[in-house]
């Protein structure tokens, strides 16, 4: 018996799903994590990246708030390089910073007699006629400063020192020889003040050169000075009435006399905001032995 023909049996045709549909009757599949641990969103992992700057920031703080507080410590506290002879000596306090290297030879009450080493100083001319008005001495501070923490042709930091130096140089006239009299002609810039920091020795003559051509960089020789300390706010008078007082008192010292080329150097110590009874300066000429002199 012959079996009619029947049409081919074809499935259903599948639903078509939008892009992006989730397919129907089906679970989404799970993703396994292990026990005790977590995803991390994107705003954990921004928020554990600021958290490690902040404490990167901190610890950076930190560092430089210790170095500040040591520096600080060099100024805040006595070197106790000096040995006091009264009690406003005693009251005079140093930084403890590096300083011109020197020996004593001699102590008398109003002075001492001191066998300096040689040393290397930055130095500028002073505006003005005088040596310790607030305005020259401001100017050529900062000039020096500037100097020291980089503005040389190295760019190079180096360590604060002291004293800070000023002296008067004392511009000669030019004398020409006449029949007679012998006329001196005056400078037309009189005396002028000279200001200097004291260079590290670790650097030797090996200094950078200052981009400032008013800054410049010399050595001072081996001398022997004879120096006065004294506390407070040094002024032009005060320094006047203390160079007069140690000449007076060299005049009496057997040992030694003031060089006749001699002019005043004074040495200041401390940072503008130490007290004045605890400011130590020191006016000071250069001396020479009576015997190498005659």
């Amino acid at each position: 018996m012959a079996f009619p023909c029947l049409p081919a049996v074809r499935p259903p045709p599948r639903a078509v799903r939008a892009r992006g549909e989730r397919p129907r009757g089906r679970r989404p599949a799970l993703t396994v994590v292990a026990a005790g641990t977590r995803t991390s969103s994107g705003a954990e992992a921004r928020g554990s990246l600021v958290l490690a700057l902040v404490s990167q920031a901190l610890a950076a703080s930190q560092r430089r708030a210790v170095d500040l507080v040591t520096e600080a410590a060099k100024y805040a506290l006595p070197s106790g390089r000096f040995e006091p002879r009264t009690l406003e000596e005693a009251l005079m306090s140093v930084p403890d910073l590096e300083t011109v290297p020197f020996r004593i030879l001699k102590r008398e009450d109003e002075y001492e007699i001191r066998q300096v080493e040689s040393y290397y100083v930055a130095e500028t001319t002073m505006p003005g006629r005088t040596g310790f008005d607030f305005s020259g001495s401001s100017q050529s501070f900062n000039v020096l400063a500037s100097y020291l923490f980089g503005k040389n042709t190295r760019s190079e930091q180096m360590e604060m020192t002291t004293p800070v130096f000023t002296r008067k140089e004392e511009v000669r006239g030019e004398t020409m020889d006449m029949t007679t009299p012998v006329i001196t002609k005056k400078a037309s810039d009189g005396n002028k003040w000279k200001m200097s920091f004291v260079m590290p020795s670790k650097y030797g003559p090996d200094l950078p050169q200052a981009k400032d051509p008013s800054v410049t960089i010399k050595e001072v020789p081996s001398k022997i000075v004879a120096v006065a300390a004294f506390p407070g706010l040094v002024t032009d008078d005060d320094i006047s009435q203390r160079e007069s007082r140690l000449r007076k008192a060299l005049q009496k010292d057997t040992q030694y006399r003031v060089k006749e080329d001699s002019v005043v150097e004074i040495a200041q110590y401390n940072p503008p905001f130490t007290l004045p009874f605890a400011r130590r300066n020191e006016v000071a000429l250069e001396v020479e032995g009576v015997d190498s002199a005659s």
